[in-house]
């Protein structure tokens, strides 16, 4: 079990600020590649990977990180300054 956590315009997509996921995912884009089969909902959130960036365990990381041991993943787009 892994928590998902979902932040900015990915969460008012999905339409929930966090969940627990039962995965067999061995890395992010398999974990996102089995969320995009649940609903259409997380496909459309999911839909540009470019406009997404992802933290397994509160470190930045990419869709090819590793899951196995992890606790925590979470979705947000690109911060930007201001």
């Amino acid at each position: 079990m892994i928590d998902v956590m979902y932040f900015a315009w990915v969460r008012e997509r999905i339409g929930l600020p966090r969940e627990q996921v039962e995965t067999q995912a061995a890395t992010v884009a398999e974990l996102v590649a089995e969320l995009r089969t649940r609903e259409e909902r997380y496909e459309v959130a999911f839909a540009d990977l470019a406009s997404l960036r992802v933290a397994v365990d509160q470190e930045l990381t990419d869709f090819e990180a590793p899951l196995k041991g992890a606790r925590e993943v979470a979705f947000f787009p690109p911060m930007t300054g201001g």
